[in-house]
């Protein structure tokens, strides 16, 4: 039955291209994973459908055959965030061509069914270059289907390739559907600034995945502050200022929330953890005391922990203020070190394109900063993430410290 399925679709061949602007050249769909692999094969053997052909007769331009360095499988699990996730991808085809299977599970308790729509999407690097293709499977499983992804996803990887998992939205580690997905890929790529609450139980079970040494991690959250942490050890480029690095008596990060409840929790803590976490680690501290709900602060309560670092100990304040920014931004770091009786203070804030960082010794100012520091897009994660060989370890180790940190 599988193999007599029909073709439905086929190449779209009337889309005029422009160099760098992705357009799709193929369409269509099967229901059964030997119908996908028929469409798939179908594609890339047709070359007299792949061609531009000039006014007089002559062949003017051939699309490239199907080009992929890797296999990209995105676990949406609200069709929302398949379509977003889409929407990114097709714009890196020719940067980063994969094969992306776009996983959406569905009706888990209804009978089980599979639906396969086949995308080629195709880039014009230059006007006298031959177009770059990659393929996009938006895969929706119902009942057993989409309780087993696992058997879905294998067949259709290109074998020897890596495999990396984008799972948007929150992943619920743990989980059999995970382990399977998450077991299959060589880099997990999530965002914990999204998790719902707080965030901390979500990292938790995350840091618990480093125990698989073939697996790498990549969050978002984290990669997104590179222009934070840049600016904060710029601080101590000064030779006044460097010997105040390991001397640090406390770090307080102010973020944004919108409750006004004072209770501990509702407000994702994810990113002004890692503030800390990478900070942390790099200056090889250990967790003295995990977060605890501590006094009420502007939005809600404080969350405190104290850190060592040799026979000091540093205490760690995680400050809500209501804010109209997204729940979770950071809008500040505040770092206090005391070295034989002078004390240095250093604030570093954001705002849209620019980072400022400002520090006084004793009182007088030492450093006024502005770096021109533009946020990065989804676009941009990805892109870097996908570049990644690897485990990295500052962001391994920053990961870690957080997991301990969040108890």
């Amino acid at each position: 039955m599988t193999m007599l399925e029909p073709p439905v679709g086929g190449w779209i061949a009337s889309i005029d291209s422009a160099p760098g602007v992705p357009v799709m050249r193929w369409a269509s769909r099967a229901r059964t994973i030997a119908g996908i692999e028929k469409e798939l094969a179908r594609i890339w053997a047709q070359p007299d459908l792949a061609t531009d052909v000039s006014g007089d007769g002559r062949a003017a331009r051939h699309i490239a055959a199907r080009t992929s360095v890797l296999n990209l499988v995105v676990v949406a699990r609200r069709p929302e965030l398949g379509e977003h996730s889409a929407s990114i991808i097709s714009r890196l085809t020719g940067r980063h061509p994969s094969r992306t299977l776009i996983l959406s599970p569905v009706d888990p308790d209804g009978p089980a069914w599979l639906d396969g729509q086949i995308q080629a999407h195709c880039v014009l690097p230059r006007a006298d270059a031959p177009e770059v293709c990659a393929e996009i499977i938006y895969l929706t499983a119902g009942g057993e289907a989409g309780r087993h992804l696992q058997a879905i996803v294998a067949p259709l990887l290109v074998h020897d390739l890596p495999v990396t998992v984008w799972w948007p939205g929150e992943p619920p580690f743990g989980t059999p559907m995970a382990d399977e997905i998450v077991g299959m890929a060589d880099r997990l790529l999530v965002d914990g600034s999204m998790w719902s609450g707080d965030g901390l139980a979500r990292l938790r079970s995350m840091a618990a995945l480093f125990q698989d040494p073939s697996l790498a991690v990549t969050d978002f959250a984290l990669t997104r502050q590179s222009r934070w942490r840049e600016a904060i050890a710029s601080t101590f480029d000064m030779p006044d200022l460097l010997p105040y690095v390991n001397s640090l008596r406390a770090v307080e990060v102010t973020y944004a929330s919108h409750d006004d409840t004072g209770v501990a929790g509702t407000s994702n803590v994810v990113k002004p953890l890692y503030h800390v976490a990478w900070l942390a680690s790099r200056l090889g501290m250990t967790v003295e005391r995990p977060l605890t709900a501590g006094a009420s602060g502007w939005a809600g309560q404080l969350l405190e922990a104290a850190l060592r670092s040799g026979r000091r100990e540093v205490g760690v304040t995680l400050k809500p203020v209501t804010s109209s920014a997204p729940s979770g931004t950071t809008l500040r770091v505040d770092l206090l070190a005391e070295r034989r009786g002078s004390e240095l203070r250093v604030s570093v804030t954001a705002e849209a394109e620019t980072v400022q960082v400002r520090a006084w010794l004793d009182g007088v100012t030492m450093l006024e900063r502005d770096f021109r520091a533009p946020r990065r897009t989804e676009e941009d994660l990805l892109a870097e993430a996908l570049e990644l060989t690897g485990r990295d370890p500052v962001g391994t180790n920053a990961i870690r410290l957080a997991a301990l940190l969040a108890g």
